[in-house]
């Protein structure tokens, strides 16, 4: 391994995907190993550093501070079906059958609305559960209007809508125009002011992502703060990642099904008791990675440089010790 700055031992990962999801066929990050246990910084690789450093940031606080005291002993799970085909989404969605909700991802680039209605008309026929769907800004404000009705009916009265555009101004109108209830995520995470959300009334839930928001304290506070419902969901992370989530939804006692089922799309993951749902639940707790995919050479190496440059980012905006409980 190259000879870093950065203060705390890493292994780097990489593995397959069981079907491609955000225009991805491959998961790759960062492990860092601190007096607190294992963390994770996966930020994809088109954020550039300063949003990067967020997510470094949530992997220092996990690697340096315990996680919050938990106010449930287990978290409901949704079943994540990527914009796939009709018979994969059945495959999928009957696998996580025992999960309370379904969230199916939709405005896939390429696609049509006719494929997304055909995948959603697809997991409704073997999915006992609440619907959900995910757009991903991916939109414009008319399409959206028009397409969320045929689509809530598709799926039998839909849980909400993850992002369906953008523009948090177009949001607001979206979700006045429509009776499908609204997510941000999007719009809360990568947002210069997450809280125009609330301001606009533009949502009537948020999702929060440990990493992209900076770390579970910072969930915590952004969540108090905007005084809107929450789903948390993982960023397509490996286990270590998703523990840190499952830690946020089990300190807030959350209800909601939450999007942290994502570990049955890796071919490997980093450990041998992986995060898959038991009976449609996961357990709040630590995760140590003992079996590692291993990344080649060159994504090893860029993952080395894009570390070191990280972590210089945050370095110079952000009290370390602070962050850190004073561990570093």
């Amino acid at each position: 391994m190259p000879t870093t700055t950065f203060p705390l031992p890493f292994r780097v990962y990489s593995t397959e995907l069981t079907t491609r999801f955000r225009g991805l066929n491959r998961r790759d990050g960062v492990l860092i190993q601190g007096p607190a246990g294992w963390a994770e910084v996966s930020p994809f690789w088109d954020y550039d550093i300063a949003y990067s450093a967020t997510w470094l940031a949530a992997a220092l606080e996990s690697a340096c501070l315990d996680y919050p005291a938990p106010l449930i002993d287990t978290v409901p799970i949704n079943v994540t079906v990527p914009a796939t085909d009709p018979a994969r989404a059945q495959e999928i969605a009957t696998a996580g059958a025992h999960c309370p909700a379904a969230k199916i991802k939709v405005a896939e680039a390429g696609q049509s609305i006719d494929d997304d209605l055909d995948r959603i008309a697809a997991v409704r026929e073997v999915f006992p559960g609440t619907i959900r769907i995910d757009a991903n800004g991916g939109w414009d404000e008319d399409t959206a209007t028009r397409v969320l009705p045929k689509l809530d009916r598709a799926a039998g009265g839909l849980d909400y809508c993850e992002q369906p555009v953008p523009d948090v101004a177009a949001l607001a109108r979206v979700r006045r125009a429509v009776d499908v209830p609204i997510a941000a995520d999007e719009s809360i995470r990568r947002a210069e002011d997450p809280y125009e959300v609330a301001r606009l009334d533009a949502a009537d839930l948020i999702i929060g992502k440990v990493q992209p928001l900076g770390g579970i304290r910072a969930c915590l506070r952004l969540i108090e703060d905007i005084g809107l419902p929450i789903v948390v969901s993982s960023a397509l992370e490996s286990s270590v990642g998703i523990a840190a989530g499952v830690a946020l939804a089990a300190a807030l006692g959350t209800e909601r099904a939450c999007g942290l089922g994502t570990i049955s799309l890796f071919t490997r993951d980093v450990t041998s008791t992986p995060l898959l749902p038991h009976r449609g639940h996961l357990a709040p707790g630590r995760v140590i990675p003992d079996e590692i995919p291993p990344a080649p050479a060159d994504i090893e190496r860029a993952w080395t440089e894009r570390l070191e440059a990280m972590w210089a980012h945050l370095q110079a905006r952000t009290n370390i010790s602070e962050l850190t409980g004073g561990a570093l």
